[in-house]
Protein backbone atom coordinates (compact mmCIF):
# COMPACT_ATOMS: atom_id res chain seq x y z
CA UNK A 1 0.00 0.00 0.00
CA UNK A 2 1.24 3.47 -0.91
CA UNK A 3 0.74 5.25 2.39
CA UNK A 4 1.79 8.60 0.85
CA UNK A 5 -0.97 8.33 -1.78
CA UNK A 6 -3.67 7.42 0.73
CA UNK A 7 -2.59 10.09 3.19
CA UNK A 8 -2.87 12.77 0.49
CA UNK A 9 -6.26 11.50 -0.63
CA UNK A 10 -7.55 11.55 2.94
CA UNK A 11 -6.15 15.00 3.73
CA UNK A 12 -7.33 16.70 0.55
CA UNK A 13 -10.75 15.09 0.75
CA UNK A 14 -11.23 16.29 4.32
CA UNK A 15 -10.13 19.81 3.41
CA UNK A 16 -12.47 19.85 0.42
CA UNK A 17 -15.46 18.64 2.46
CA UNK A 18 -14.79 21.26 5.13
CA UNK A 19 -14.77 23.97 2.46
CA UNK A 20 -18.00 23.05 0.69
CA UNK A 21 -19.93 22.68 3.97
CA UNK A 22 -18.66 25.91 5.54
CA UNK A 23 -21.36 28.30 6.69
CA UNK A 24 -21.42 31.84 5.29
CA UNK A 25 -22.14 34.82 7.51
CA UNK A 26 -23.55 38.18 6.41
CA UNK A 27 -21.46 41.29 6.94
CA UNK A 28 -22.93 44.45 8.39
CA UNK A 29 -24.39 46.63 5.65
CA UNK A 30 -23.10 50.19 5.56
CA UNK A 31 -25.22 51.54 2.71
CA UNK A 32 -28.42 49.73 3.74
CA UNK A 33 -29.05 48.46 0.21
CA UNK A 34 -27.48 45.00 0.36
CA UNK A 35 -25.47 42.69 2.60
CA UNK A 36 -22.22 41.17 1.46
CA UNK A 37 -21.09 37.84 2.94
CA UNK A 38 -17.93 36.77 4.70
CA UNK A 39 -16.78 34.14 2.19
CA UNK A 40 -16.95 33.61 -1.56
CA UNK A 41 -19.55 31.05 -2.57
CA UNK A 42 -17.43 29.48 -5.33
CA UNK A 43 -13.67 29.34 -5.88
CA UNK A 44 -11.28 27.09 -7.76
CA UNK A 45 -11.00 25.01 -4.58
CA UNK A 46 -14.74 24.26 -4.72
CA UNK A 47 -14.41 22.28 -7.95
CA UNK A 48 -14.64 18.52 -7.36
CA UNK A 49 -11.43 16.64 -6.66
CA UNK A 50 -12.58 14.05 -9.20
CA UNK A 51 -12.18 16.69 -11.93
CA UNK A 52 -8.65 17.56 -10.89
CA UNK A 53 -7.09 14.34 -9.64
CA UNK A 54 -6.72 10.81 -10.94
CA UNK A 55 -7.73 8.63 -7.97
CA UNK A 56 -6.05 5.55 -9.44
CA UNK A 57 -3.05 4.73 -7.26
CA UNK A 58 -1.28 2.91 -10.11
CA UNK A 59 -1.49 5.74 -12.62
CA UNK A 60 -1.12 8.58 -10.09
CA UNK A 61 1.02 7.27 -7.19
CA UNK A 62 1.86 10.78 -5.92
CA UNK A 63 -1.74 11.95 -6.19
CA UNK A 64 -0.69 14.83 -8.43
CA UNK A 65 -3.29 17.23 -9.74
CA UNK A 66 -3.82 16.30 -13.41
CA UNK A 67 -6.09 19.19 -14.42
CA UNK A 68 -5.70 22.40 -12.49
CA UNK A 69 -8.47 24.99 -12.04
CA UNK A 70 -7.49 28.65 -11.89
CA UNK A 71 -10.77 30.48 -11.27
CA UNK A 72 -14.54 30.13 -10.88
CA UNK A 73 -16.34 33.36 -11.64
CA UNK A 74 -18.95 35.28 -13.70
CA UNK A 75 -21.84 32.98 -12.84
CA UNK A 76 -25.22 32.81 -14.47
CA UNK A 77 -27.96 32.13 -11.92
CA UNK A 78 -31.44 30.60 -11.84
CA UNK A 79 -33.89 29.07 -9.34
CA UNK A 80 -34.33 25.49 -10.56
CA UNK A 81 -36.24 22.70 -8.81
CA UNK A 82 -36.25 24.87 -5.67
CA UNK A 83 -32.46 25.05 -5.66
CA UNK A 84 -30.25 28.09 -6.14
CA UNK A 85 -28.29 27.16 -9.23
CA UNK A 86 -25.18 28.82 -10.62
CA UNK A 87 -23.52 28.17 -13.96
CA UNK A 88 -20.11 29.82 -13.54
CA UNK A 89 -17.23 30.31 -15.90
CA UNK A 90 -14.68 27.73 -14.79
CA UNK A 91 -11.20 28.52 -16.05
CA UNK A 92 -8.46 25.90 -16.15
CA UNK A 93 -4.77 26.56 -15.76
CA UNK A 94 -4.68 26.36 -19.56
CA UNK A 95 -6.85 29.56 -19.76
CA UNK A 96 -9.71 27.71 -21.43
CA UNK A 97 -13.10 28.29 -19.86
CA UNK A 98 -16.06 25.97 -19.65
CA UNK A 99 -19.41 25.87 -17.89
CA UNK A 100 -20.47 23.78 -14.90
CA UNK A 101 -23.51 23.65 -12.64
CA UNK A 102 -23.38 24.20 -8.88
CA UNK A 103 -26.39 24.22 -6.55
CA UNK A 104 -27.23 25.26 -3.01
CA UNK A 105 -30.28 24.88 -0.78
CA UNK A 106 -30.10 28.43 0.60
CA UNK A 107 -28.20 30.43 -2.03
CA UNK A 108 -25.46 31.68 0.27
CA UNK A 109 -23.31 28.66 1.10
CA UNK A 110 -22.83 24.90 0.62
CA UNK A 111 -22.74 25.18 -3.15
CA UNK A 112 -21.83 21.82 -4.66
CA UNK A 113 -20.97 21.15 -8.28
CA UNK A 114 -22.79 18.54 -10.28
CA UNK A 115 -20.70 15.50 -11.13
CA UNK A 116 -19.71 16.61 -14.64
CA UNK A 117 -19.13 19.92 -16.40
CA UNK A 118 -21.63 21.11 -19.00
CA UNK A 119 -21.18 19.47 -22.39
CA UNK A 120 -21.84 22.44 -24.66
CA UNK A 121 -22.25 21.54 -28.34
CA UNK A 122 -19.92 23.36 -30.70
CA UNK A 123 -21.11 26.00 -33.08
CA UNK A 124 -20.81 25.53 -36.82
CA UNK A 125 -17.94 28.01 -36.81
CA UNK A 126 -14.60 27.58 -34.99
CA UNK A 127 -14.38 28.80 -31.39
CA UNK A 128 -11.57 28.62 -28.84
CA UNK A 129 -13.23 29.79 -25.65
CA UNK A 130 -16.73 30.19 -24.20
CA UNK A 131 -17.63 32.10 -21.05
CA UNK A 132 -19.95 34.41 -19.03
CA UNK A 133 -23.35 32.77 -19.45
CA UNK A 134 -26.57 34.62 -18.72
CA UNK A 135 -29.32 32.17 -17.75
CA UNK A 136 -32.83 33.22 -18.72
CA UNK A 137 -36.09 31.38 -18.13
CA UNK A 138 -38.00 32.68 -21.14
CA UNK A 139 -41.75 32.75 -21.42
CA UNK A 140 -41.48 30.44 -24.44
CA UNK A 141 -40.72 27.62 -21.97
CA UNK A 142 -36.99 27.21 -22.60
CA UNK A 143 -34.07 28.06 -20.35
CA UNK A 144 -31.58 29.97 -22.51
CA UNK A 145 -27.87 30.30 -22.00
CA UNK A 146 -26.54 33.46 -23.65
CA UNK A 147 -22.76 33.56 -23.54
CA UNK A 148 -19.62 34.88 -25.17
CA UNK A 149 -17.83 32.78 -27.75
CA UNK A 150 -14.31 33.75 -28.74
CA UNK A 151 -11.77 32.89 -31.39
CA UNK A 152 -8.54 34.37 -32.65
CA UNK A 153 -8.70 37.23 -35.11
CA UNK A 154 -7.03 35.62 -38.12
CA UNK A 155 -6.55 39.01 -39.79
CA UNK A 156 -4.17 40.10 -37.02
CA UNK A 157 -0.40 39.87 -37.58
CA UNK A 158 1.17 36.51 -36.74
CA UNK A 159 3.11 38.15 -33.92
CA UNK A 160 -0.12 39.25 -32.23
CA UNK A 161 -1.57 36.15 -30.61
CA UNK A 162 -3.92 38.12 -28.33
CA UNK A 163 -6.20 39.63 -30.97
CA UNK A 164 -9.63 38.04 -30.73
CA UNK A 165 -13.16 38.19 -32.08
CA UNK A 166 -16.07 37.79 -29.70
CA UNK A 167 -19.65 36.98 -30.60
CA UNK A 168 -22.83 35.97 -28.77
CA UNK A 169 -23.45 32.24 -28.42
CA UNK A 170 -26.97 30.91 -27.81
CA UNK A 171 -28.01 27.56 -26.34
CA UNK A 172 -31.17 26.30 -24.70
CA UNK A 173 -32.14 23.52 -22.32
CA UNK A 174 -34.94 22.17 -20.19
CA UNK A 175 -32.83 20.41 -17.56
CA UNK A 176 -29.40 22.17 -17.52
CA UNK A 177 -27.87 18.87 -18.63
CA UNK A 178 -28.69 18.48 -22.30
CA UNK A 179 -28.12 21.67 -24.28
CA UNK A 180 -29.25 22.51 -27.79
CA UNK A 181 -26.83 24.86 -29.50
CA UNK A 182 -28.40 27.47 -31.77
CA UNK A 183 -26.58 29.65 -34.32
CA UNK A 184 -24.74 32.64 -32.90
CA UNK A 185 -26.53 35.96 -32.77
CA UNK A 186 -25.94 38.05 -35.89
CA UNK A 187 -25.74 41.85 -35.75
CA UNK A 188 -24.03 44.56 -37.77
CA UNK A 189 -21.46 45.08 -35.01
CA UNK A 190 -17.95 43.64 -35.59
CA UNK A 191 -17.97 42.25 -32.03
CA UNK A 192 -20.60 41.42 -29.44
CA UNK A 193 -20.06 40.72 -25.76
CA UNK A 194 -22.29 40.80 -22.68
CA UNK A 195 -25.50 40.14 -24.58
CA UNK A 196 -28.64 39.48 -22.51
CA UNK A 197 -31.97 37.98 -23.57
CA UNK A 198 -35.10 39.66 -22.23
CA UNK A 199 -37.26 37.12 -20.38
CA UNK A 200 -40.49 38.06 -22.15
CA UNK A 201 -41.49 38.60 -25.75
CA UNK A 202 -41.43 42.27 -26.71
CA UNK A 203 -43.86 43.18 -29.47
CA UNK A 204 -44.11 39.42 -30.13
CA UNK A 205 -40.36 39.22 -30.76
CA UNK A 206 -37.26 38.00 -28.92
CA UNK A 207 -35.54 41.04 -27.41
CA UNK A 208 -31.83 41.34 -26.68
CA UNK A 209 -29.72 43.83 -24.76
CA UNK A 210 -26.44 44.03 -26.65
CA UNK A 211 -23.03 45.65 -26.31
CA UNK A 212 -21.77 46.54 -29.79
CA UNK A 213 -18.05 47.24 -29.98
CA UNK A 214 -15.40 47.65 -32.63
CA UNK A 215 -12.70 45.43 -31.16
CA UNK A 216 -12.25 42.77 -28.51
CA UNK A 217 -11.20 45.23 -25.77
CA UNK A 218 -12.17 48.69 -26.96
CA UNK A 219 -15.80 49.65 -27.42
CA UNK A 220 -14.79 52.20 -30.07
CA UNK A 221 -17.89 53.55 -31.76
CA UNK A 222 -20.02 51.16 -29.71
CA UNK A 223 -21.83 53.73 -27.63
CA UNK A 224 -23.11 51.71 -24.68
CA UNK A 225 -25.81 49.17 -23.87
CA UNK A 226 -27.73 48.45 -27.04
CA UNK A 227 -31.09 46.91 -27.80
CA UNK A 228 -32.55 44.98 -30.69
CA UNK A 229 -35.01 42.22 -31.45
CA UNK A 230 -35.56 39.36 -33.84
CA UNK A 231 -38.41 37.14 -35.00
CA UNK A 232 -36.77 33.73 -34.70
CA UNK A 233 -34.27 32.82 -31.98
CA UNK A 234 -33.31 29.69 -33.92
CA UNK A 235 -31.86 32.07 -36.50
CA UNK A 236 -31.34 35.20 -34.44
CA UNK A 237 -30.58 38.21 -36.61
CA UNK A 238 -30.80 41.79 -35.33
CA UNK A 239 -31.02 44.18 -38.25
CA UNK A 240 -31.11 47.36 -36.18
CA UNK A 241 -29.58 48.20 -32.80
CA UNK A 242 -30.26 51.29 -30.75
CA UNK A 243 -28.26 52.43 -27.71
CA UNK A 244 -30.49 52.76 -24.66
CA UNK A 245 -27.77 53.52 -22.07
CA UNK A 246 -24.82 55.36 -23.53
CA UNK A 247 -21.28 55.90 -22.31
CA UNK A 248 -20.74 59.30 -20.67
CA UNK A 249 -17.55 61.25 -19.97
CA UNK A 250 -16.22 61.22 -16.40
CA UNK A 251 -18.63 58.62 -15.07
CA UNK A 252 -18.13 55.06 -13.84
CA UNK A 253 -19.21 53.91 -17.34
CA UNK A 254 -17.17 56.24 -19.53
CA UNK A 255 -15.05 53.57 -21.25
CA UNK A 256 -17.52 50.70 -21.57
CA UNK A 257 -20.78 49.50 -20.11
CA UNK A 258 -22.74 46.31 -20.51
CA UNK A 259 -25.77 44.49 -19.15
CA UNK A 260 -25.34 42.05 -16.29
CA UNK A 261 -28.11 39.50 -15.73
CA UNK A 262 -31.54 39.69 -17.36
CA UNK A 263 -33.61 42.48 -15.79
CA UNK A 264 -36.10 41.75 -13.01
CA UNK A 265 -39.74 42.63 -13.53
CA UNK A 266 -41.34 44.64 -10.70
CA UNK A 267 -44.58 46.58 -10.31
CA UNK A 268 -42.66 49.83 -10.93
CA UNK A 269 -40.51 48.81 -13.89
CA UNK A 270 -37.71 46.53 -15.04
CA UNK A 271 -34.69 46.56 -12.70
CA UNK A 272 -31.36 46.40 -14.53
CA UNK A 273 -27.95 45.59 -13.07
CA UNK A 274 -25.04 46.51 -15.33
CA UNK A 275 -21.28 46.91 -15.25
CA UNK A 276 -19.43 50.12 -15.95
CA UNK A 277 -15.79 50.52 -16.88
CA UNK A 278 -13.49 53.51 -16.56
CA UNK A 279 -9.79 54.00 -17.12
CA UNK A 280 -7.44 54.70 -14.22
CA UNK A 281 -3.69 55.05 -13.85
CA UNK A 282 -3.71 51.45 -12.57
CA UNK A 283 -5.78 50.13 -15.48
CA UNK A 284 -9.47 49.52 -16.09
CA UNK A 285 -11.83 49.59 -13.10
CA UNK A 286 -15.08 47.61 -13.28
CA UNK A 287 -18.03 48.43 -11.01
CA UNK A 288 -21.76 47.69 -11.01
CA UNK A 289 -24.58 50.20 -11.43
CA UNK A 290 -28.35 50.04 -11.73
CA UNK A 291 -31.20 51.60 -13.68
CA UNK A 292 -34.88 50.98 -14.36
CA UNK A 293 -36.79 50.82 -17.63
CA UNK A 294 -40.46 51.32 -18.32
CA UNK A 295 -42.74 48.28 -18.03
CA UNK A 296 -44.27 48.86 -21.45
CA UNK A 297 -41.38 50.52 -23.30
CA UNK A 298 -38.37 48.49 -22.19
CA UNK A 299 -36.02 50.76 -24.14
CA UNK A 300 -36.93 53.80 -22.00
CA UNK A 301 -34.88 54.43 -18.84
CA UNK A 302 -37.08 56.01 -16.18
CA UNK A 303 -34.74 55.95 -13.17
CA UNK A 304 -30.95 55.81 -12.93
CA UNK A 305 -29.05 56.53 -9.68
CA UNK A 306 -25.76 58.34 -10.04
CA UNK A 307 -22.49 56.52 -9.49
CA UNK A 308 -21.92 52.87 -8.74
CA UNK A 309 -24.14 50.40 -6.92
CA UNK A 310 -21.26 48.12 -5.91
CA UNK A 311 -17.49 48.28 -6.29
CA UNK A 312 -14.69 45.89 -5.32
CA UNK A 313 -13.52 46.32 -1.74
CA UNK A 314 -10.88 44.73 0.45
CA UNK A 315 -9.70 41.33 -0.80
CA UNK A 316 -12.12 41.58 -3.72
CA UNK A 317 -9.73 44.03 -5.35
CA UNK A 318 -6.98 41.41 -5.68
CA UNK A 319 -6.95 38.69 -8.31
CA UNK A 320 -6.03 37.81 -11.87
CA UNK A 321 -7.47 41.11 -13.12
CA UNK A 322 -7.43 43.41 -10.13
CA UNK A 323 -9.96 46.10 -9.23
CA UNK A 324 -12.80 44.36 -11.05
CA UNK A 325 -16.31 43.44 -9.97
CA UNK A 326 -18.68 41.82 -12.47
CA UNK A 327 -22.06 40.14 -12.49
CA UNK A 328 -24.16 38.15 -14.92
CA UNK A 329 -26.51 36.42 -12.47
CA UNK A 330 -29.13 37.20 -9.85
CA UNK A 331 -32.17 35.41 -8.44
CA UNK A 332 -35.37 36.99 -7.09
CA UNK A 333 -37.36 34.81 -4.71
CA UNK A 334 -41.14 34.95 -4.37
CA UNK A 335 -40.78 36.66 -0.98
CA UNK A 336 -38.85 39.53 -2.58
CA UNK A 337 -35.36 38.48 -1.52
CA UNK A 338 -32.75 39.07 -4.22
CA UNK A 339 -29.50 37.10 -4.42
CA UNK A 340 -26.83 38.97 -6.39
CA UNK A 341 -23.96 36.77 -7.56
CA UNK A 342 -20.89 38.75 -8.46
CA UNK A 343 -17.28 37.96 -9.28
CA UNK A 344 -14.25 39.77 -7.96
CA UNK A 345 -11.08 40.33 -9.96
CA UNK A 346 -11.76 37.46 -12.39
CA UNK A 347 -11.07 34.87 -9.71
CA UNK A 348 -14.02 33.88 -7.49
CA UNK A 349 -17.79 34.22 -7.02
CA UNK A 350 -19.52 36.03 -4.14
CA UNK A 351 -23.10 36.65 -3.08
CA UNK A 352 -24.85 39.73 -1.77
CA UNK A 353 -28.50 39.80 -0.69
CA UNK A 354 -31.10 42.53 -0.89
CA UNK A 355 -34.83 42.81 -1.49
CA UNK A 356 -36.97 44.10 -4.33
CA UNK A 357 -38.29 46.76 -1.96
CA UNK A 358 -34.81 48.02 -1.09
CA UNK A 359 -33.62 47.97 -4.71
CA UNK A 360 -36.70 49.92 -5.83
CA UNK A 361 -36.11 52.48 -3.08
CA UNK A 362 -32.46 52.82 -4.12
CA UNK A 363 -33.15 53.13 -7.84
CA UNK A 364 -36.15 55.43 -7.60
CA UNK A 365 -35.04 57.74 -4.76
CA UNK A 366 -31.29 58.11 -5.24
CA UNK A 367 -30.25 61.25 -7.12
CA UNK A 368 -29.17 60.86 -10.71
CA UNK A 369 -25.70 61.84 -11.87
CA UNK A 370 -25.58 65.59 -12.49
CA UNK A 371 -22.35 65.15 -14.50
CA UNK A 372 -20.57 68.09 -12.79
CA UNK A 373 -18.90 68.74 -9.43
CA UNK A 374 -21.36 71.56 -8.82
CA UNK A 375 -24.29 69.20 -9.26
CA UNK A 376 -22.77 66.70 -6.82
CA UNK A 377 -22.40 69.36 -4.13
CA UNK A 378 -26.00 70.46 -4.76
CA UNK A 379 -27.18 66.87 -4.13
CA UNK A 380 -25.27 66.74 -0.83
CA UNK A 381 -26.55 70.13 0.36
CA UNK A 382 -30.11 69.10 -0.44
CA UNK A 383 -29.67 66.03 1.81
CA UNK A 384 -28.11 68.17 4.55
CA UNK A 385 -30.92 70.71 4.38
CA UNK A 386 -33.55 67.97 4.66
CA UNK A 387 -31.82 66.71 7.82
CA UNK A 388 -31.45 70.05 9.55
CA UNK A 389 -33.76 71.35 12.19
CA UNK A 390 -32.42 74.17 14.34
CA UNK A 391 -31.03 77.64 14.47
CA UNK A 392 -28.22 79.21 12.51
CA UNK A 393 -25.76 81.35 14.44
CA UNK A 394 -22.15 82.49 14.25
CA UNK A 395 -21.99 81.26 10.67
CA UNK A 396 -22.70 77.67 11.70
CA UNK A 397 -25.78 75.54 11.90
CA UNK A 398 -27.05 73.95 15.12
CA UNK A 399 -28.27 70.57 14.00
CA UNK A 400 -30.78 68.27 15.61
CA UNK A 401 -31.19 65.00 13.76
CA UNK A 402 -34.53 63.34 14.27
CA UNK A 403 -34.15 60.00 16.02
CA UNK A 404 -30.43 60.50 16.84
CA UNK A 405 -29.50 58.63 20.02
CA UNK A 406 -26.58 60.18 21.88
Amino acid sequence: MNTYFHKRVKTLTATFNDLITKRNKPLESVNGIYERYENPVLTAAHTPLTWRFDFNEKTNPFFIERFGINAVFNSGAIKFHNKYVLVPRVEGLDRKSFFAVAESDNGIDNFKFWDRPVIMPSANEPETNIYDMRLVQHEDGWIYGIFCTEKRNTTAPEGDQSAAIAQCGIARTKDLVKWERLPNLKTHSPQQRNVVLHAEFYKNKYAFYTRPQDSFIEAGSGGGIGFGFCDDIKNAVIDHEIVIDKKVYHTVYEAKNGSGPAPLKTSKGWLHLAHGVRSTAAGLRYVLYMFMTDLNDITKIIHKPGGYFMAPQGDERVGDVSNVIFTNGWIADDDGTVFIYYASSDLRTHVATSTIEKLLDYVMNTAEDGFTSEASVKTITDIIDSNLVGKEYNGTVQTQIQGYDK
